[in-house]
């Protein structure tokens, strides 16, 4: 397939914003509340209908913006913590697209536009950096979930980067799961054929969320694939920095080998 010519870009992307802002705008102004209401429902019949309807909507968010998800592997059920790359706020979406997970994230997103709102309605743990007590008590709560067969999830570099290189992984935030003896589950976050998208789809230098999102709103259609690997058993290996280097090693293998 020939490349779309330089010229014809600027054309294409102001087409993508042509279609894709209304369905946007349907589906946080439309579909949103309604997701935000069957969160609140909890369980009918036996069954999570918030965390369907969660799957559902993540799922159509990133279809708006082109992103085609591919899933490898199976999320672990009951009292899992879940590891992946970070890449963007992005991340967040394609992994809620499959499993419904408590995540770890930054205290600033709570007053993000719409993002903040879905977050701290979907079991988010918010951290304040630098505050070692709010550390512990994240820890805490980690614990707890996991101990009542509630997931949680991490990124376990502590921040994004540009896209172009997997940074070390803190073996701290492994301490919640070896203290409730839960599983730990990679998942490598792929963007783009053979991981090509990485630094597209991660911030540019001193681009707010916003920006990023309209940026990424007009991109090409490129696939994303998220790839659940095989659970590490804390009584399977010693600590969590062993945890932490073998959860890096399968995420970085399974990167390269996309």
């Amino acid at each position: 397939m020939n490349a779309t010519p330089p010229a014809a870009e600027p054309i294409l992307r102001a087409c993508r914003y042509l279609y894709r802002l209304p369905l946007l705008a349907w589906h946080v102004l439309v579909h949103l509340p309604v997701l935000l209401l069957l969160l609140a429902v909890g369980e009918v019949g036996g069954r999570q209908v918030g965390h369907a309807a969660l799957r559902w909507w993540a799922r159509w968010f990133l279809r708006i913006f082109g992103m085609c998800l591919r899933r490898e592997g199976v999320p672990l059920a009951g009292g899992t913590m879940f590891v992946a790359n970070h890449v963007s706020w992005v991340d967040i979406v394609a992994l809620h697209s499959q499993h419904m997970m408590g995540f770890i994230a930054k205290h600033e997103i709570r007053s993000w536009p719409v993002i903040g709102w879905l977050t701290t309605h979907t079991d988010t743990i918010y951290l304040r950096r630098g505050n070692a007590d709010s550390l512990g008590g994240v820890m805490e709560e980690m614990a707890m979930r996991l101990r009542a067969r509630r997931a949680v999830a991490a990124f376990p570099e502590g921040g994004t980067r540009d896209g172009s290189v997997l940074g070390p992984f803190h073996a701290r935030i492994f301490s919640a799961a070896v203290a409730a003896d839960a599983p730990v589950q990679p998942v490598a976050l792929c963007y783009g054929a053979g991981c090509e998208a990485q630094s597209i789809v991660a911030y540019a230098p001193r681009e707010s969320f916003m920006a990023n999102l309209m940026r990424l709103l007009g991109e090409p259609s490129r696939p994303v694939r998220v790839c659940f690997m095989e659970p590490i058993l804390h009584a399977e290996h010693e600590g969590r920095r062993g945890i932490a280097q073998l959860a890096r090693s399968r995420i970085k293998h399974a990167m390269q080998s996309a």
